[in-house]
């Protein structure tokens, strides 16, 4: 994202980061990193901010010096991403490749395949039950990071963690109600990284207790 467009944008509003964060719904922090460059909001996200100054998506991330929207539309390009079966959003369960099933969505998404959130651990990251997760393919994901992982032939999406010095992987759910998942050792053997979750497509239903 191009970051002096993002401050540039705030401050001919007139608007401190606290208003902004207020308006988006978000932490003040996260406009902060977004307008150092530490960090980048997913596309869900940078859509509503796009929404918001009335400009493109191109123009918040620099590939264009047009900043004004026609009519209140954008214009769209979609690309058919595969869903690989399911992933937990809990205790890790087994991930079905089914490249028969396919879900369109924005091109400027950049992920390689789609997951279905199944369960409740990652409600804290907004990713609910029936949730559809995109995801960049990636051996490696920085710390930190919403990480699809591989146990045996079990996948599961946690926060990630891994300290080398110790040979440690930590996976930290997003809802104190769900263990935090500790492997180390020889039963990291067992273990890949498949991918980092970089944007979400929500469920319209929802399933009630």
């Amino acid at each position: 994202m191009n970051t002096s467009r993002l401050v540039k944008l705030r401050k001919e509003r007139k608007l401190t980061q606290a208003e902004l964060a207020k308006a988006l719904n978000v932490t003040q922090s996260a406009i902060g990193n977004w307008e150092l460059g530490k960090r980048e909001p997913d596309y869900t996200t940078l859509a509503q901010i796009a929404d918001f100054y009335h400009v493109t998506i191109d123009y918040l991330l620099g590939r264009s010096d047009d900043s004004e929207v026609l009519s209140g539309f954008y214009p769209v390009k979609k690309k058919k991403f595969p869903v690989l079966g399911k992933v937990a959003c809990g205790e890790p369960i087994f991930a079905d490749e089914d490249r028969e099933t396919w879900i369109t969505a924005s091109g400027d998404i950049d992920a390689d395949f789609c997951l279905v959130a199944q369960g409740d651990s990652m409600t804290g990251a907004h990713i609910d039950d029936g949730d559809i997760v995109f995801i960049k393919q990636m051996d490696v994901v920085e710390n930190g990071y919403i990480a699809v992982v591989l146990i045996g032939d079990e996948a599961t999406i946690k926060y990630i963690d891994y300290r080398p010095e110790t040979s440690t992987l930590i996976l930290t759910p997003a809802n104190p109600a769900f263990r935090t998942q500790v492997y180390q050792g020889p039963e990291l053997e067992t273990i890949r990284v498949i991918g980092m979750a970089v944007t979400l497509q929500k469920s319209l239903t929802r399933r009630h207790a």
